[in-house]
């Protein structure tokens, strides 16, 4: 019965076609137009912070596989991009924006649908004119469209980008999660080989002084020696054990928190060998601060909603003028159920619906000075994350530079605090000096091993801080966090 006279039907359809294009066509954005404030930074990076050397290829196209070159670290890696809760939410955040930004984009579209009625009432005589009981029926079919609003202004187009410019603003945070991620593994990685180096350090002190102990045991048990003496050899043995107690405690710390980051049970037993400070990191391409525009996970987000404040304000400037609602419907009805597609039973309905607000308290005003003030907080929110990442790279590159420095002069005093023990030993088995000298040059030089671990895995953390200021890590089809969640595309608009 609908394609058997379907000129009222063709006419609502090329009706709702024309409304359409002029919706979709024919709106103007109301929005300001999208430019990024100037950068806040200088040109080029400090004096003390200038890279004297610059690798094949940048930070952002490096992989974190390229980059980090020891196995163990790059199964950590691996195993935490799979398994971190704190990515896989910034996962799920991302999707929840892509579903906002589709319920919105929807918002541009009529809504059509069917539907069937049927209705049977009752009329007292004293309430019509036969003065008897009536009893009708009413059964109805039909499509209909529902309250969809002719988007003139570019208020919907204006609310769907800003929904858009969320979703990637979402998307950007995730990559940034996952670069912290890799960053934190790294170190965390690092500070655990840097506690089994030092441990070792500290065990291999502890036996030999021990056998010192053992020795200067039997010449106070012979008379050699005082018991001044035996008790200086003692503190010496005390001090290590002490310190190794410190370490280990340390060292089953670092262990839990990482594998409360990697997010699965680890073995993570201790190794043996020390760094191999040459071989862990590739070279880098610093490259210029306004390269960090395109690079940063964080800055890109920033002017993700940057754009969204600015589509706001579209919005909110739409909302002062007419809009315009369509709702119609078309199809057959009838008193009896066996008529209701019957010749003759055809019936529509169209109600356009024109509306403007003339006094709203001040809400509209409110609302546009809100976006508008919101989208200062976005250029502030911009230029601040502009001059962190700008921070961030050139306190690594500092890092960089001068822990490389301390490392050299670090070397330099364990070589003379290892001549200085040998020579205090020296003078006090000749009688030159008191063993209180042999104790303190001892203590030094256990101090001075300590340190130099401790300087060299610095100067690798400020590698790996290096790479993640750059944006390193933060896109990579090959990572493990596809097994996640489906990997957010920007929908086209």
């Amino acid at each position: 019965m609908f394609c058997s006279r379907p000129s009222f039907f063709v006419t609502l359809g090329r009706l709702a076609s024309c409304a359409l294009a002029v919706a979709l066509a024919g709106c103007a954005s109301m929005a300001p137009p999208d430019s990024t404030p100037p950068l806040p930074v200088a040109d080029a990076w400090p004096a003390d912070a200038t890279p004297t050397a610059e690798g094949p290829v940048p930070a952002p196209a490096l992989g974190w596989p390229d980059y980090f070159a020891d196995p163990q670290l790059q199964r950590l890696i691996g195993t935490a991009l799979a398994n971190n809760r704190d990515l896989r939410l910034a996962v799920l955040q991302v999707e929840q924006a892509r579903a906002a930004y589709r319920i919105q984009r929807a918002d541009q579209f009529p809504s059509l649908g069917v539907g069937v009625e049927g209705a049977r009432s009752r009329v007292p005589g004293d309430l019509n004119v036969s003065g008897r009981p009536q009893v009708g029926s009413d059964y109805e079919a039909y499509v209909g469209l529902s309250n969809w609003e002719l988007d003139l202004w570019g208020r919907i187009r204006s609310l769907k980008q800003a929904a858009l410019q969320e979703f990637l603003a979402t998307s950007a945070a995730r990559r940034g999660v996952r670069v912290s991620l890799i960053a934190a593994v790294a170190n965390g990685y690092l500070s655990l080989r840097e506690l089994d180096e030092r441990v070792a350090l500290a065990e291999q002190t502890i036996a030999t002084r021990q056998e010192s102990f053992r020795i200067f045991s039997r010449r106070y048990e012979v008379g050699a020696i005082s018991r001044l003496e035996l008790a200086q050899v003692r503190t010496l043995l005390t001090q290590a054990q002490a310190l190794g107690a410190q370490l280990r405690q340390s060292r089953a710390f670092q262990a839990h928190a990482l594998v409360s980051l990697v997010g699965v049970p680890l073995d993570l037993a201790p190794r043996v060998t020390g760094f191999d400070d040459g071989a862990m990191f590739a070279e880098l391409q610093v490259g210029l601060p306004s390269q960090l525009l395109a690079s940063r996970p964080d800055i890109i987000a920033a002017e993700h909603r940057l754009r969204g404040s600015n589509a706001n304000i579209g919005a909110a400037r739409a909302a002062f003028f007419p809009s315009i609602a369509l709702t119609g419907s078309w199809g057959s009805a009838s008193s009896e159920l066996d008529g209701l597609f019957d010749s003759g039973s055809r019936a529509w309905r169209f109600l356009p619906v024109l509306s403007l607000p003339i006094f709203d308290g001040g809400r509209r005003s409110a609302n546009l000075d809100l976006a508008q003030v919101r989208r200062d907080a976005a250029v502030a929110d911009y230029e601040r994350t502009v001059q962190a990442a700008f921070r961030d790279v050139a306190d690594a590159l500092s890092a960089r530079q001068w822990l490389a420095e301390q490392v050299r002069f670090q070397r330099d005093t364990l070589d003379a605090q290892s001549d200085r023990a040998r020579l205090a030993k020296l003078r006090y088995d000749s009688g030159a000096a008191t063993y209180l000298e042999v104790l303190d040059a001892q203590r030094d030089l256990l101090s001075a091993q300590q340190q130099l671990v401790q300087v060299r895995r610095a100067l690798l953390s400020s590698q790996v801080s290096l790479y993640a200021a750059l944006g390193g890590g933060a896109a990579d089809p090959g990572s493990p966090v596809s097994a996640i969640a489906p990997t957010s595309r920007a929908p086209q608009p």
